[in-house]
């Protein structure tokens, strides 16, 4: 996957919710009772869910060749109208300096908009991934199960919240290249995530942390409005 095209595409798919069904072919063990719990629960959230804002901070880590650090700071929101989806990453700040850009996922459409340079990216090659960045915020444990080998690892508490914390691998073979591995923490009751692990293979991973939650309060009018001009430079790619 080309660099930047792989950028937009963890920038996107860093909000996901995951789990699976265990088999039905032998008894089930404690951690695949605890895992369909967890899933059963994110069905019923599902059925209340319309909208999610939080803060974010995404930090991107290379431990190979040499250690390298980036921090992205920002907003997202998500927002769910019946079968319909869209999404939007708002980046204030990059290594603590202001970085203005707006990742946005909406009619089928990945788009990025960097106003310092007053150009919109459209990846239209990623279109394959549409399926997995529609299981944001607000899916369901059905929706999920279908792209997900998961694991129960355990139930934890962050900001005062009871988590399930879960290790996912992607059943596509094509994402797993790029994604081997994701471990997350999620609320089941609100079905929202509060921090993820994507592990991109040997010397580098990425940790995503939410915060300031809100759940099915109005979003800004702009949220999903990237704010160009007559100036604007569109590119496709």
């Amino acid at each position: 996957m080309h660099k930047a095209t792989k950028l937009v595409f963890f920038a996107l798919i860093a909000m996901l919710l995951f789990a699976v069904r265990p088999s039905f072919s032998a008894p089930a063990t404690p951690n695949e009772k605890e895992k369909d719990k967890v899933l059963r629960r994110l069905d019923d959230a599902a059925k209340n869910f319309h909208s999610t804002e939080a803060d974010f901070e995404f930090d991107t880590i290379q431990t190979d060749p040499i250690y390298d650090k980036d921090v992205q700071k920002g907003t997202v929101y998500y927002e769910r109208k019946g079968a319909a989806f869209q999404m939007a990453a708002h980046i204030s700040e990059i290594n603590g300096k202001p970085a203005p850009k707006v990742y946005t996922y909406s009619n089928g459409v990945f788009r990025l908009f960097e106003s310092v340079i007053n150009q919109v990216t459209t990846y239209s090659k990623l279109n394959k991934y549409e399926s997995y960045l529609m299981l944001g915020f607000g899916a369901s444990g059905k929706d999920i199960e279908q792209k997900w080998d998961v694991t129960y690892l355990a139930s934890e508490t962050l900001d005062s919240i009871k988590v399930a914390k879960l290790e996912l691998v992607p059943k596509d073979p094509e994402i797993r290249k790029s994604l081997p591995k994701v471990t997350v923490w999620i609320d089941p009751e609100r079905g929202v995530s509060l921090k993820q692990i994507f592990d991109e293979g040997p010397g580098q991973y990425r940790v995503s942390v939410y915060f300031n939650i809100k759940v099915n309060q109005p979003l800004p009018a702009d949220a999903f409005t990237l704010k160009t001009s007559k100036q604007t430079v569109y590119v496709n790619r």
